[in-house]
């Protein structure tokens, strides 16, 4: 198991398969894909194909990916958070998404500084964006509190023109000036 990154309550590591139903009790769930684009998994095939084919080879081809989140008190998978590097917008992302019950309790704030720090001081970022649609309120509401700023309201590109995203970004001096680096 490999550990990236560890918080007061939870640790980030990478997925395995022995995530499985973890993976699939989250992205089945309706309330946690409701704002994502995601389509809803079916089956724990479904789950394995996303851990197998994009995980994994997020992994292998960029050294980092979305993330297994651990809450400790429960060594339990709650969702993941993590970076995702966008090819056709040669951008990295941050984005998170946890159990309903786990909602409203820091853990996408806490997991997300943490992320940051990662993609700054060790795989040397020089930007990291976020992107929301814009009635997701908590994503929108973490991806400001952790310091990104807003500088765009636009459609995802080879997407359905008429659904527009919130888009957030924040530079590698921001994050220093932001965090006292």
């Amino acid at each position: 198991m490999s550990i990236f990154l560890e918080t007061d309550r939870l640790i980030l590591r990478e997925f395995e398969l022995d995530d499985l139903e973890a993976v699939y009790n989250f992205a089945s769930d309706v309330e946690v894909q409701k704002y994502t684009g995601d389509t809803i998994l079916n089956n724990l095939t479904e789950a394995k194909d996303i851990i197998v084919n994009t995980w994994f080879t997020d992994y292998k081809k960029y050294g980092y990916g979305r993330w297994a989140v651990v809450y400790k008190t429960e060594d339990k998978v709650i969702g993941f958070a993590g970076l995702k590097y966008l090819p056709e917008l040669n951008e990295t992302d941050i984005g998170f998404r946890f159990l309903p019950e786990y909602w409203g309790i820091g853990i996408a704030t806490e997991a997300s500084k943490e992320i940051m720090k990662y993609g700054f001081e060790i795989l040397k970022l020089n930007r990291i964006i976020g992107i929301a649609m814009p009635e997701n309120n908590a994503s929108n509401k973490v991806l400001k509190k952790i310091g990104l700023i807003f500088y765009k309201f636009d459609m995802y590109e080879g997407e359905d023109e008429n659904e527009k995203y919130n888009w957030y970004k924040i530079d590698r001096k921001r994050y220093l000036d932001l965090y006292d680096r």
